[in-house]
């Protein structure tokens, strides 16, 4: 698939629909891909029911997003994984594992407490 070819990139560029304002909003943040699914995690805190984070809460209201790796841009629809879930160990093991080699402190705590979030990647 066109997305294989940037597993390996630092970021990716998230835009969501601003849930109050309707403007774009980008954000930069790590992330990880398996299959046509590309993950990340939020690390301000919040469950499912009551994400911190503000580009969480704005795909919450609007999935449709997209996402910007290396120079191609994928259209696609988020969600929060489900806790507990196969995915939501894959989803966490797949960020840590990416990133603890390049990262000075230790990315456990992290990886075991942040807000998976997935989006279903649209093929262009």
């Amino acid at each position: 698939m066109p997305w294989d070819d940037h597993a390996g990139e630092q970021y990716c560029y998230l835009t969501t629909t601003g849930r109050t304002t309707g403007q774009p909003r980008e954000i930069e943040i790590w992330f990880g891909i398996a299959n046509s699914t590309l993950y990340m995690l939020s690390g301000s805190g919040g469950d499912a029911g009551h994400p911190k984070a503000h580009w969480v809460r704005n795909l919450i209201k609007h999935p449709s997003v997209t996402v910007r790796v290396g120079g191609d841009t994928f259209a696609g629809r988020a969600r929060i994984v489900e806790p507990g879930s196969g995915e939501d160990a894959l989803a966490r093991a797949l960020l840590v594992e990416k990133y603890q080699p390049g990262y000075a402190n230790d990315l456990s705590n992290w990886g075991r407490t942040a807000l998976p979030v997935a989006v279903e990647l649209s093929v262009p």
